[in-house]
């Protein structure tokens, strides 16, 4: 149902937009990036799973393919739900893993930029732990964007960054390159920057949005030697105020900045995100949680900068 129309409404690369997909569980609005979507159906019967999360609804089988069912409006309440017969599936697809959803309605799609996205209020949020990742103004309407990266980790932790990677690269040395890091996910953050420390890299700086992390390289602007303060920049694509991709472009469309590498570190790369982000540029692009892979293309990275 969803993929003619998003042959449609593909976005140019590095304009700093989004297609944010509303939808409603209990007549309140979310939201989620088109480009996590594959594909919307209608709900159908479920078949449980023993001993899983309880918010894991169980399975179904659509076509030739076994998905998991997560009750978003469980996840969120707390409560079980009403199932209604009307309910719809959110097909996903990120960090290479296919997951539906189940939410009440779907609304419609609405392109905006990521400066019309303000990061929650963590009262709001519910603290540290939140999911609301962003507070989208669509139209008339606010939207609260959903973490759905967060989401899958809490019901499934196997899915996310395992710092165990980072142990099997065996014994590494102090490594004082300066990496700056754009991630708005708190919990990823947290979890880049351990994994980063652990395997030795000790000089990481992390920004909340790629517009944070610009306003520091231009703060950097006209340094002596740019490389004392910046060898690598690692950046998610979804975030507030400036994704990844536009961060990207400006980086690399400066004189100044050109030649520091960029690591596109996302879930959502697919064959069509990683096309973008060559051409804008990007030195490298991967996959969440492939922590181990990032480190070992860090080392890559920064090693041929000193050459």
């Amino acid at each position: 149902m969803l993929e003619e129309d998003k042959r449609g409404i593909l976005l140019e690369s590095g304009t700093n937009e989004i297609e944010v997909m509303e939808f409603t569980i209990n007549d309140n609005l979310y939201g989620i990036n088109v480009a996590k979507v594959k594909e919307i159906l209608m709900s159908a019967p479920v078949k449980p799973m023993p001993h899983a999360h309880p918010a894991v609804e169980g399975i179904f089988k659509p076509r030739d393919v076994v998905l998991t069912v997560v009750d978003l409006p469980q996840y969120l309440l707390g409560v079980p739900g009403e199932k209604g017969l009307k309910d719809l599936f959110i097909i996903t697809n990120f960090n290479k893993m296919n997951i539906a959803f189940r939410v009440h309605t779907v609304v419609g799609i609405s392109r905006i930029s990521w400066q019309d996205i303000q990061k929650p209020d963590k009262t709001v949020a519910g603290g540290d732990e939140g999911v609301a990742t962003g507070i989208a103004q669509c139209g008339n309407d606010l939207v609260t964007i959903l973490d759905f990266e967060k989401i899958v980790a809490e019901i499934a932790p196997e899915t996310t960054i395992q710092l165990a990677e980072i142990d099997r690269l065996g014994k590494r040395g102090r490594q004082e390159a300066p990496i700056l890091v754009a991630e708005d996910s708190i919990l990823l953050s947290k979890m880049i920057a351990e994994a980063l420390h652990k395997s030795g890299y000790v000089n990481v700086k992390m920004f909340s949005n790629g517009q944070e992390l610009w306003n520091y390289l231009e703060s950097l602007r006209g340094e002596e030697d740019l490389r004392k303060k910046v060898r690598l920049i690692i950046t998610d694509i979804e975030m507030p105020q400036m994704d990844g991709h536009r961060l990207t472009k400006l980086i690399k469309d400066d004189s100044e900045f050109k030649k520091l590498p960029v690591v596109i570190f996302s879930s959502l790369i697919t064959e069509e995100m990683r096309r973008k982000g060559k051409e804008l540029g990007a030195n490298e692009q991967m996959s969440k949680p492939e922590i181990g892979r990032l480190v070992e293309v860090i080392d890559h990275l920064v090693a041929r900068s000193e050459t």
